[in-house]
């Protein structure tokens, strides 16, 4: 009996806490913040890079370990009207990925455990172009979609380096091309906009640099190897 009060005072809880959020007027911060043309800002974020593999044959899957990556970056947002703005992102994104190979890769080839792990570090610095979409404002508070493009520069490629997986080095494309797309809310504070938001990015272009051998146990089997992404940031305005 005790338990079911508790539960039912949570749902009238709930109930009336929702009813205010959605329905009674507040008084609104920063209620001119986005009249403004252009507004400037910062995130601060989190990231999980993955790949989708492609194969030649039919054999185990390369296996994928992903980290907690590191975003930060700046903001530079500009008003259409009062559903639509296009933002600049450009950020420093750090990750890595291990990739695991099965030992089947390995058939009639010597190998060590060192060769079925290689660690592949990445620094992007990423540039999207974003259009951004959103509901009519409630309060202090605004849901919104985005989607677009996106260029980035790996600095930790290795693509130019002579050594490949036969001298421990697995190497990827400096250039990368995405297509992003996610969700987030708009907080209007007293002081300042608050917007967590989540977004997939996808790759459009294949990254692996292939080894010199065409039948390297590293990259002979593989057709592609795209990445993909979660990013979760923080933005300030």
């Amino acid at each position: 009996m005790k338990k079911g009060l508790i539960i039912l005072a949570f749902l009238i809880a709930g109930h009336s806490a929702s009813a205010q959020l959605f329905s009674k007027e507040k008084i609104k911060n920063n209620e001119n913040f986005d009249k403004k043309r252009w507004s400037w800002g910062f995130f601060l974020g989190f990231n999980s890079y993955d790949y989708k593999f492609e194969y030649e044959q039919n054999l185990e899957d390369i296996l994928v370990e992903n980290t907690l990556g590191f975003n930060v970056g700046l903001i530079s947002n500009l008003r259409i009207n009062d559903y639509l703005d296009v933002r600049l992102e450009p950020g420093l994104y750090i990750t890595q990925r291990n990739l695991v190979y099965s030992e089947n890769y390995f058939q009639g080839i010597e190998f060590t455990p060192s060769d079925l792990l290689r660690e592949v570090k990445a620094t992007y610095i990423h540039f999207p172009l974003l259009l951004k979409v959103s509901t009519k404002r409630v309060n202090n508070f605004k849901p919104f979609i985005v989607g677009g493009v996106s260029a980035a520069l790996n600095l930790s490629s290795n693509e130019k380096n002579p050594d490949d997986n036969s001298s421990g080095e697995f190497r990827s494309r400096k250039n990368m091309y995405f297509y992003e797309v996610g969700f987030g809310i708009d907080f209007y504070l007293q002081w300042f906009k608050f917007s967590p938001s989540i977004r997939g990015v996808f790759a459009l272009n294949d990254e692996i640099v292939r080894d010199a051998d065409p039948n390297s146990p590293w990259t002979g089997n593989v057709t592609t190897m795209k990445t993909r992404g979660v990013f979760i940031n923080f933005t300030f305005q």
